[in-house]
């Protein structure tokens, strides 16, 4: 640390507050900047860089987290599931904190309840945790966040759009909307749903995403055919829908329930796209090599990361500033699985 003259003390290290007063812009940027955000204008990415190199700064977010008297460590809480999503997300949210100089702590719970969310909550709350993010996508979980202080910091991940707590989590309803949008401008009549578990957060906002975009274009909103996230329950319901032969689109919440009805349909002699046009959500890695290639829509897990983290940053720092509620909005990937309805 360098010796301020006029004081004889140490001159502060510049923050990254001085590096958004210098650049002109939020810190909020110089976060997305220092975590290669992709959605960053190049002249704004070059006037941080220009600040940083200016000031000196070095964004080791560790060392600051020291002087509040908490460790380098970042609790995680997140259910022992092998689902693509929140796997995903704690994959991306584990490269986010670990290029800011921070120690992550994953602890899983078997079931998202009451008693497992707040026991892992005390576990990170014991090791000192600098902050703790929980990955909350199920009603019984948010719920469970309700005892914990005010005063921790503390993020949730895909949890009750409702709350008022600091929340990051992707705008199901609107990647429901393009997945439905796309299949009624292929020409097709209605669109049937295959919905994910009740109680998620996730199922229920592709859920109304899928039945306001019928009900905007005016189109009849069928009956929904419910499961859970898994190939052999959209195996099922697809053996049901084959058999209908008014089914000629379908929205699946998540890209195994495609699989499983792809091979649903394929056994009882419905082609895919020929006749039955199918759109997932996830974009998992197998879904560019199913038969057909299946078009999905893709949640950009990356930046649902970087912005959990950057909440997460400033409620640790005290920062107010910037708002504690983040909603990525998700892109559709088109590939082969849609075209026009047969006449």
């Amino acid at each position: 640390m360098a010796e301020d003259p006029s004081s004889g003390r140490a001159a502060r290290e510049p923050a990254m507050t001085d590096v958004a007063r210098l650049a002109g812009v939020s810190h909020q940027t110089v976060s997305r900047v220092l975590n290669g955000h992709p959605n960053v204008r190049e002249r704004t990415r070059l006037r941080v860089r220009a600040a940083i190199e200016q000031l000196g700064y070095r964004p080791n977010r560790a060392a600051r987290t020291l002087a509040t008297g908490r460790s380098q460590i970042i609790g995680v809480v997140a259910q022992n599931s092998t689902l693509f999503g929140p796997t995903s997300l704690l994959a991306a949210f584990e490269l986010a904190a670990t290029a800011q100089g921070f120690v992550v702590s994953v602890r899983r719970v078997r079931v998202l309840d009451r008693r497992s969310i707040a026991e892992a909550v005390e576990h990170h709350r014991e090791q000192r945790a600098a902050g703790i993010v929980v990955i909350a996508p199920t009603a019984a979980a948010d719920e469970a966040l309700a005892e914990v202080p005010a005063d921790l910091p503390l993020v949730t991940v895909d949890g009750d759009p409702e709350r008022s707590a600091a929340l990051v989590t992707v705008d199901q309803e609107a990647g429901a909307a393009l997945a439905t949008r796309h299949l009624l401008d292929a020409g097709h009549r209605t669109v049937w749903h295959v919905a994910g578990p009740s109680d998620w957060f996730d199922a229920a906002g592709r859920l109304r995403g899928w039945r306001r975009t019928l009900e905007e274009a005016g189109a009849e909103v069928p009956p929904v055919g419910q499961a859970d996230w898994s190939a052999a329950s959209g195996y099922r319901v697809g053996l049901m829908l084959a058999r209908m032969p008014e089914v000629t689109a379908v929205f699946a919440a998540n890209d195994h329930l495609a699989l499983g009805m792809l091979r649903a349909l394929s056994e009882r002699g419905r082609s895919v796209p020929d006749e039955v046009s199918i759109v997932g959500f996830d974009d998992v890695p197998e879904a560019a090599y199913f038969t057909p290639p299946l078009t999905t829509v893709r949640p950009d897990f990356d930046t649902v990361a970087v912005e959990t983290l950057d909440v997460l940053l400033s409620r640790m720092s005290g920062d107010g500033s910037g708002s504690t509620r983040r909603t990525i909005v998700p892109t559709l990937v088109e590939r082969d699985s849609v075209v026009a309805p047969p006449a």
